[in-house]
């Protein structure tokens, strides 16, 4: 067996886990599930990359640990700081996007289903920061900002998905469309009333945009090593 399976196997074990008890209605054994999700994934990661990693990469595994550690404590502090700390994941990962992507060339074709995507991505943005819970209205620049960054990100990554179609670009999108559906559902959480549907929702779209921040970075280094052999 490789070195990278046994934690990639502890994941997926967390990840059905953590489904499993939010069925069951067990919050504590599906925080215990939670918890064990990034340490895996991460551990995968560096496995996979011989134990590399860069700067920007380590900080947005460390802003991803300590805000998923926000949304496990459950306290009074517990809702800012997550949002603070993904802020910065966000951040960090338009930062890589932007700087590995530079160009994005459009032709004819791309427009309309580019023009879509804006359209949508700006329909969501207004219509989740409509729903205001008591905190989001003090917090409002801080949510409004980023619901900004997230929605720029996912701009880039579908561009970069339409306009070039790589394996790459994919994984980018599926990584960002994850990140925007868990924190839409998060908001529907506080919002409405207790739903399963939505906990799940939220939580499987949560685990699984670590899962493609992986394989992106992974993919991503693949991708340069190749270029630069060429």
């Amino acid at each position: 067996m490789k070195a990278n399976k046994p934690s990639l196997i502890l994941y997926f074990l967390a990840l059905i886990s953590a489904i499993f008890f939010d069925c069951m209605k067990e919050d504590i054994l599906a925080t215990y599930a939670k918890s064990i999700v990034l340490p895996a994934i991460f551990f995968y990661f560096l496995t996979s990359n011989n134990f590399k990693i860069q700067k920007t990469e380590a900080f947005i595994f460390l802003f991803c640990f300590i805000g998923q550690v926000y949304d496990l404590m459950g306290v009074e502090t517990s809702e800012i700081g997550g949002v603070l700390c993904f802020f910065i994941v966000y951040l960090l990962l338009l930062k890589l996007i932007v700087f590995d992507h530079k160009k994005i060339r459009l032709r004819r074709k791309d427009i309309l289903p580019l023009s879509i995507v804006v359209i949508f991505i700006i329909y969501l943005l207004i219509s989740v920061l409509g729903l205001q819970s008591a905190n989001m209205k003090k917090y409002n620049f801080i949510y409004t900002s980023y619901g900004i960054i997230l929605s720029i990100l996912c701009y880039f990554s579908y561009a970069n998905y339409i306009t070039k179609g790589s394996n790459v670009t994919l994984l980018m999108t599926l990584m960002t469309t994850c990140y925007m559906f868990s924190d839409i559902f998060y908001i529907f959480n506080v919002y409405f009333s207790y739903s399963i549907v939505l906990v799940l929702i939220r939580d499987a779209t949560q685990i699984l945009a670590y899962l493609f921040m992986v394989v992106y970075f992974l993919a991503k280094r693949r991708t340069t090593k190749k270029r630069i052999t060429q």
